[in-house]
């Protein structure tokens, strides 16, 4: 069974001005990658759990602070190329990118040498006009940005 993950596309302004907020995953494996590494702040959650609520906590735990309470639009699903299913909601709101507190995941690192580390699972997060967040965000979550662009061209 396909893993199950939901998450929050965050956006303020609009038109030409539009800007969307990114976190980069934490560890080791995620160092040294930048374009196509990014995602929307998003996380797991069991199939009887609701989806937006869950999108919700995990924006909380990646990024240390509440999520956004504005209005949720949902941006449907789709289905990354690991095979994992993630569904989100574009909600307005702003936050000082700058200062996050990510909960953090333990790994063996080096591999191997016994020695297990804590790491970040967000190490940063940003934002991005929607042309250079298409750039940095991973290939799957490309539908998204075009869904809440073409939700808020509509609107």
């Amino acid at each position: 069974m396909a893993k199950l993950s939901a998450g929050l596309l965050v956006h303020r302004g609009s038109g030409a001005a539009l800007e969307v907020l990114l976190v980069h995953p934490g560890g080791p494996f995620w160092a040294r990658k930048d374009d196509g590494a990014w995602s929307i702040p998003k996380g797991e959650y069991a199939g009887d759990d609701d989806p937006l609520e869950a999108a919700r906590r995990e924006f909380g735990e990646e990024l240390g602070a509440p999520p956004p309470s504005g209005p949720a639009l949902d941006l449907g699903e789709v289905r990354q190329a690991g095979g994992k299913q993630v569904v989100a909601w574009a909600v307005p709101g702003d936050l000082d990118a700058a200062v996050i507190s990510s909960n953090t995941f333990e790994l063996e690192w080096p591999p191997k040498s016994g020695r297990v580390q804590a790491f970040p699972e967000v190490d940063r997060a940003a934002w991005f006009p929607v042309a250079e967040a298409r750039v940095k965000l991973l290939a799957g979550q490309h539908p998204f940005l075009d869904r809440l662009v073409t939700a808020l061209d509509a609107g």
